[in-house]
């Protein structure tokens, strides 16, 4: 498997609140984190920084090549519940931090399957011979397009794009939604804060992909969206088995 990552603070913030995690597991098993912190100044990168360190090591401490596939998305479950207490009780803990959180999803590429447990709206895609969207925001915006309040074109463009309904750090309990996919030879899984979909639509990062080495993908990706604009963090990450 090959991993590849790119992490940028954009072209119009103070600082990256995004963190990110690649790497192996015991059994060589691909494992990548990528994390998209909110709570005003130091309060993201915060909440970021510490969702990774805690996912990586909880999964890192636990993790076995004899565990099944439901053991091991009954693993990331856990692990993103660790990061929820552990940022939550940071913030209260200090009132400078209150309200911090952070996005999360955690991917585990483990034989011919794809092991995926998000939180936010920081997502994973297939990319095959075509792109498609594995996660479901957890966002306003993707309830009303749900509900068929908004059309696709309208989501685009809403002022409440950039809330989400759920994330790590902000409530005592969350609920992370679990994926399982299986996977061909050839396929790239790619995990991205929205920094990447804010600014890159599906059809260039489809052809991003068939234009370029996968080694370069990751940073022509970030490069495009810094090129529309660069509002926002942007961290990509290409698994590909």
């Amino acid at each position: 498997m090959l991993i590849f990552s790119k992490s940028d603070r954009g072209l119009k913030r103070d600082e990256n609140q995004d963190s990110v995690y690649t790497g192996f597991l015991s059994d060589n098993s691909a494992f990548a984190v990528v994390c998209d912190g909110m709570g005003g100044v130091g309060g993201g990168s915060l909440a970021s920084s510490v969702a990774v360190e805690e996912i990586v090591s909880y999964i890192n401490k636990s993790y076995t090549r004899r565990m099944s596939r439901d053991s091991v998305l009954s693993l990331m479950k856990n692990a993103l519940t660790s990061a929820n207490m552990r940022i939550y009780e940071k913030a209260k803990e200090d009132p400078e931090f209150d309200g911090m959180g952070t996005t999360a999803v955690i991917l585990i590429v483990r034989n011919s399957f794809a092991l995926i447990c998000h939180v936010g709206d920081s997502r994973a895609y297939l990319i095959s011979d075509k792109i498609s969207q594995i996660t479901r925001d957890h966002s306003v915006v993707q309830t009303l397009l749900e509900n068929g309040k908004l059309t696709p074109d309208e989501a685009k463009s809403h002022p409440r794009k950039n809330i989400i309904t759920r994330a790590l750090g902000v409530e005592k309990e969350v609920l992370p939604d679990l994926t399982e996919l299986h996977i061909e030879i050839g396929n790239t899984v790619l995990l991205c804060s929205d920094g990447l979909t804010n600014y890159v639509d599906e059809s260039s990062i489809i052809k991003t992909f068939e234009d370029n080495d996968i080694s370069e993908v990751a940073e022509k990706l970030v490069d495009i969206a810094n090129a529309n604009g660069g509002g926002d963090n942007i961290t990509v990450v290409t698994v590909t088995l």
